[in-house]
């Protein structure tokens, strides 16, 4: 992998907005969660209520299998009473209670999984489907959900409420985003200024993510009534473009927003988001293209990554990867990406589990990490797909 320094042309005044801490859209008891951590030292510690549930040293270890036997699981957010809301590509929404882990000694116990309902209209061929779910910011008091859907004549966000374990009619909020079989983009996560970002893909239509007007290889940001928000760069629903494929998007501790994308032939990256800028897609890939298109906090080889979910948690980035079938660790301080460290690569005494699509910090700041293994490109084995929780 690689680290190179980023330009900003063009941008005038480019400075992230003081977005949101990590987790902010999982509306669950984050207020009563410490996980100790300094930016340039590794954290300490998770606490809840005043106790140390757990230790942290940095380094992943798998405690449970929060659920197995689903199939391709994709978007995945915290409601306020501590569950998972999941998404599967196939389009049913699941909600999932982890398992009780005591004082990080691993259990054989999975969690329960019910089934909240179905979003007919996803259309699951080949990387398209249901994929990503934000739960709302305000859900106490409107119990909203939001999910990106994959139709057979769009992608759009909807949203729909979800009352006790039953998911009601989704409503669109934005329609009309080119649609595809591949490059379909689909995370959402709600920023602490209440807006709602949307990564989308360009479909394989490379001209989509250079065309300003298009909703295609963009990272969005839209009211949670699906209006562009009043001060985005461009007067449109537009945040940042010229992306090729964006499948993660998470927040640092600073209200740096941070994205996950899929190179082409040589390079996966890791981007920081500002406002405005142009990425470069297909002009640039990684390391390579002019000078005036913000460049990559880090790269990596194809092989390496194919990166997928991001997550923020105890002074690191964590970023999933599908064809490296591993999990990334990376040191953030101060809008600065460093020390990329590879865990589960099944190479010396590391486990594998396979292709892994979403990492998100749980509310007691443990990670829950997804296996992707029945997308059609894995080897599943008998009790894939799974929903892993990890200590960081």
């Amino acid at each position: 992998m690689t680290r190179r320094p980023r330009t900003a042309a063009g941008i005038a005044g480019a400075a992230v907005l003081a977005l949101v801490a990590a987790g902010c859209s999982q509306g669950g008891n984050e207020s009563k969660v410490d996980v100790v951590s300094t930016a340039s030292a590794a954290p300490t510690g998770s606490v809840v209520d005043g106790k140390v549930i757990f230790t942290v040293d940095g380094v992943p270890d798998v405690v449970a299998t929060v659920a197995s036997g689903l199939d391709t699981p994709w978007g995945l957010d915290f409601l306020p009473d501590g569950r998972a809301i999941v998404t599967e590509r196939t389009g049913r929404v699941l909600l999932v209670t982890a398992p009780e882990v005591s004082d990080g000694e691993p259990t054989d116990q999975e969690g329960e999984v019910v089934e909240a309902g179905r979003i007919a209209e996803a259309q699951a061929s080949g990387e398209a489907g249901l994929l990503g779910v934000a739960v709302s910011p305000t859900f106490a008091e409107d119990g909203l959900v939001y999910l990106y859907v994959c139709t057979e004549d769009d992608n759009r966000v909807v949203r729909a409420t979800l009352d006790g374990d039953r998911l009601g009619t989704p409503e669109p909020v934005l329609t009309g985003i080119p649609t595809g079989t591949r490059h379909d983009g689909g995370r959402l996560a709600f920023g602490s200024d209440g807006y709602l970002y949307v990564s989308t893909g360009e479909t394989g239509d490379t001209d989509l993510a250079r065309d300003k007007k298009s909703l295609a290889g963009k990272i969005l940001r839209i009211t949670p009534d699906g209006e562009p928000a009043p001060d985005n760069p461009f007067g449109d629903a537009v945040w940042s473009w010229g992306h090729r494929n964006v499948e993660g998007l998470a927040f640092d501790d600073q209200g740096s927003l941070w994205a996950s994308e899929f190179g082409d032939q040589t390079s996966d990256e890791l981007n920081r988001i500002l406002p405005g800028a142009d990425y470069g897609w297909p002009l640039a890939e990684g390391d390579e293209g002019p000078d005036r298109f913000t460049r990559p906090a880090l790269t990596w080889l194809t092989d390496e990554a194919s990166p997928a979910g991001l997550a923020f948690s105890g002074g690191y980035l964590w970023m999933a990867a599908l064809r490296g079938e591993r999990l990334w660790r990376i040191k953030v301080a101060g809008g600065e990406a460093s020390e990329p460290t590879a865990y589960f690569t099944g190479k010396g005494d590391e486990a594998s589990y396979g292709r892994l699509r979403t990492v998100v910090r749980a509310p007691d700041g443990r990670l829950w990490l997804t296996t992707s293994n029945r997308d059609g490109r894995g080897d599943p084995g008998a009790d894939d797909d799974r929903i892993l929780l990890i200590e960081p």
